[in-house]
C-alpha cells in the first residue's frame, strides 16, 4: 500500500500526562465513591449476559446453486430478536482499551424527547463495530490471499489496518506482523489480540487519533496518527466538548484515560483515514487505483460547505443530553453514535446468525440498527421524477430523472455495491407488458451481461429500449490486460464507473480519482447531483390506460461480487457464501415513482 499525491487538506495537540491528586480535596468522599459505584453498578446491571459458544460442528458442504436445505437455517424472527448480545471487550492493553471499558459510563442515555441514545447501545450494532465480523469481509481477504498467496501476509495487514485496528496497530508497534487468517491468527480465539481485534472500529482508536496530518495523503490508507509515547493511565482520549476537572478525574480513574477537548474529531478528515483507500494492484503492473474515495467525492462537491460525513451518519439527538451515568448536566448538540451506512443486507445477515458469529450486539440493537439504516437509504439517498411522459399510439416515451441526494457518488463506498433503475409498464389489467431491471430470488438483473457472464457488463445508458438493457450506477474493475474483474489486488483501474455524482462535482472537472469513467461523457444529462434517462418502448396493443411506475434499487453485495468466490475454496468464504444462500440478496428501494398514461 502507498499513499497518493491527490488530496485536499487538516497540527497535532501536545500530549499531557500525569495522574490528578487531591481528587477528595474538590470532591466529598462519598459522593466520589458512589459516582464510582453508580458507573460499576451500571455496568453490572446493563451488561449481556454471556452465551455459550456454538458447538463444534463438522465443516458444511461447500454449497452450490441447487443445494439441500441450508446448513444454519434462519432463526425465525422471535429467535433473532431474544438474541443477548455478548458482553464487550474490557481487556486494557498498551494502547488501546476495549470498548466495554468506555461503555461502563456511557450507557443509559436518553435524550430531551425521551428517546434512548446510548453510545454503547448504538455503536455495538453498528458495521463499525462489526468490522472485524463481517463475514463478506472475512472472506474477501482470504479470496485475495488465496489469489496472491506470495502476497498474503501484506495483504491481511492491509485490510486489517482499519477493520482491526486496535490489534493491528498493537502489532505493529511491537514490531510483529499481522495475521488475520488461519492458527495464530486474529480471528483465532486463542490469540492474545483476539478480543481487541474483534472489536472492530472502536472508542479508543477513533477517540484517539490525533489532528496532525488529517486530510492529507500521509493520513488515507488507515494513516491515522496515535500517540505512542504517553504511557497507559495518561493518555488523552479526544472529544467535543471541553471536561471539567471532576469529570476528567472520574473518567482517567475508571478508564486509563484522560479527556481533553479535540475538534477534529467532528470533521470530515477523521472518517477519511480509513475511507479513502488507494490500491497497488499486484498483478505485476505497479499501478494504484482508488478503491474507494468518498471523501474526496464529498471534498469536491457542494456538501463540503453545509454538512460532514457525521452530520449525516451520527445524526443529531434532540436536545441535550447527559453523555455519561456522572454528567452533571446535558450536552448539546450531542452526535448519536449509530453509524447508519449502506448495509442493510449485512445488518440482516448478522442479525440472522449472532450466535454463530458471536455478535456482540442483541438482536434487538442489530434490527434498530437495520432500521436505521433503511431510513437513510429510503428516505436521505435518492429521489426519481418523470420528466417528459408521453404515450403516441403504441410508442411510451418517458424520461426519468434519478437525483443523488448523498454527498458522495452513489452507491459509493466498496465497489460490489450497485443502484440500478428498474422500470416498470402494466396495462388496464395490471399485466406487464414492458420490464427492465428486474431481480430475481438470487439477487440477479435480468438482462445484466455481468450476472449472466463474469467477463461481461452493462454499458451506460442514454436510452433504453429493450427489456434486457438496465441503467446500473456501478463501478467495474479492470485488470492490467482490461479484462473485467473483481478481485481488488489484481485491479488496475475501471472499466466503468457512473456513478451518479454528488451534487456540485462537475465531472469534466474532477480530479481523476472520483471521475467518471465510460459512456458518461456522451451523457450531456449526466452531471454533478444527477442522471436523466430516456425509455423509448413498443407496447403494442396492451389495454390502456397504462402504469408505468420506476424503482432505484440498491445492493451492497452485487451478485457477481457473491458468485466469483465459488471458484475458491476456504473456511471464511464457505461461511460466508452458507449464510449469503439462506439469505436473500433482496435490494432496497431507495425511490420510487409512478404514473398512468393512456387514460380517457
Amino acid at each position: 500500500m502507498r499513499r497518493t499525491s491527490e488530496a485536499p487538506r487538516g497540527r497535532c495537540a501536545s500530549p499531557h500526562a500525569g495522574l490528578r491528586g487531591a481528587i477528595r480535596g474538590r470532591w466529598p468522599g462519598d459522593w466520589f465513591a458512589l459516582s464510582i459505584l453508580a458507573c460499576l453498578l451500571a455496568a453490572m446491571a446493563c451488561a449481556p449476559t454471556l452465551a455459550p459458544p456454538p458447538s463444534a460442528s463438522a465443516t458444511p458442504a461447500r454449497p452450490t446453486r441447487t443445494p439441500p436445505p441450508p446448513a444454519t437455517p434462519i432463526p425465525t424472527a422471535a429467535q433473532q430478536a431474544r438474541y443477548p448480545g455478548l458482553p464487550l471487550p474490557a481487556e486494557q492493553a498498551d494502547f488501546f482499551a476495549g470498548s466495554g471499558v468506555c461503555a461502563i459510563c456511557h450507557q443509559s442515555m436518553l435524550d430531551e424527547a425521551g428517546q434512548d441514545v446510548s453510545i454503547d447501545g448504538a455503536w455495538r450494532a453498528s458495521m463499525m463495530a462489526q468490522s472485524a465480523r463481517d463475514p463478506y469481509w472475512q472472506a474477501a481477504v482470504q479470496a485475495e490471499t488465496l489469489r496472491h498467496p506470495e502476497q498474503a501476509e501484506a495483504i491481511q495487514e492491509a485490510c486489517a489496518r482499519c477493520h482491526m485496528p486496535l490489534a493491528q496497530f498493537t502489532l505493529e508497534e511491537q514490531g510483529e506482523s499481522t495475521r488475520v487468517l488461519g492458527e495464530q491468527g486474529l480471528l483465532d480465539p486463542d490469540h492474545p489480540l483476539h478480543s481487541l481485534a474483534m472489536d472492530g472500529v472502536s472508542c479508543t482508536l477513533c477517540h484517539q487519533i490525533q489532528e496532525g496530518a488529517l486530510g492529507f495523503p500521509e493520513s488515507y490508507n488507515g494513516g491515522f496518527e496515535i500517540d505512542t509515547e504517553t504511557p497507559a493511565g495518561e493518555r488523552l482520549i479526544y472529544g467535543p466538548y471541553s471536561v471539567e476537572p471532576a469529570q476528567s478525574d472520574i473518567m482517567e480513574i475508571t478508564s486509563g484515560y484522560l479527556p481533553t477537548q479535540g475538534l477534529h474529531v467532528i470533521r470530515s478528515e477523521l472518517c477519511a483515514t480509513c475511507h479513502t483507500l488507494y490500491v497497488e494492484s499486484l498483478d505485476g503492473s505497479g499501478v494504484e487505483f482508488p478503491e474507494q474515495v468518498p471523501y474526496l467525492e464529498w471534498y469536491y462537491s457542494d456538501f463540503r460547505s453545509v454538512r460532514s460525513c457525521q452530520d449525516c451518519h451520527m445524526p443529531e439527538a434532540q436536545g441535550g443530553v447527559r453523555i455519561a451515568i456522572t454528567s452533571p448536566f446535558p450536552r448539546s448538540p450531542f452526535a448519536q453514535h449509530t453509524f447508519a451506512g449502506g448495509n442493510a443486507y449485512m445488518l440482516g445477515m448478522l442479525q440472522a446468525f449472532a450466535e454463530e458469529l458471536q455478535v456482540t450486539a442483541s438482536g434487538e440493537h442489530l434490527q434498530q440498527a437495520r432500521q436505521r439504516t433503511l431510513e437513510l437509504l429510503q428516505e436521505q439517498t435518492a429521489s426519481l421524477t418523470f420528466g417528459a411522459l408521453q404515450l403516441s399510439g403504441s410508442r411510451l416515451t418517458a424520461e426519468v430523472r434519478v437525483e443523488n441526494q448523498a454527498g458522495h457518488k452513489l452507491p459509493t463506498g466498496f465497489p460490489a455495491r450497485r443502484a440500478w433503475l428498474h422500470f416498470q409498464v402494466a396495462d388496464a389489467s395490471g399485466a406487464i407488458v414492458f420490464e427492465s431491471g428486474a431481480v430475481d430470488a438470487q439477487g440477479r438483473i435480468a438482462g445484466n451481461a455481468s450476472d449472466q457472464e463474469p467477463s461481461q457488463f452493462e454499458p451506460h445508458y442514454l436510452v433504453i429500449a429493450q427489456s434486457d438493457q438496465v441503467q446500473i450506477y456501478e463501478a467495474v474493475l479492470r485488470d492490467s490486460s482490461g479484462s473485467v474483474t473483481t478481485g481488488l489486488m489484481q485491479a488496475s483501474g475501471y472499466l466503468k464507473d457512473n456513478r451518479l455524482l454528488p451534487s456540485g462535482l462537475d465531472p469534466a472537472r474532477a480530479l481523476e480519482s472520483i471521475r467518471p469513467v465510460g459512456q458518461t461523457s456522451e451523457d450531456a444529462d449526466f452531471f454533478g447531483g444527477e442522471d436523466s434517462l430516456q425509455y423509448a418502448v413498443d407496447l403494442g396493443e396492451a389495454p390502456r390506460p397504462l402504469t408505468v411506475t420506476v424503482e432505484l434499487l440498491f445492493q451492497s453485495i452485487g451478485y457477481r461480487w457473491a458468485e466469483n468466490l465459488r471458484e475458491l475454496e476456504g473456511s471464511q468464504i464457505e461461511q460466508f457464501l452458507r449464510f449469503y444462500d439462506a439469505l436473500p440478496n433482496a435490494p432496497v428501494v431507495l425511490a420510487a415513482v409512478s404514473e398512468v398514461v393512456g387514460g380517457p
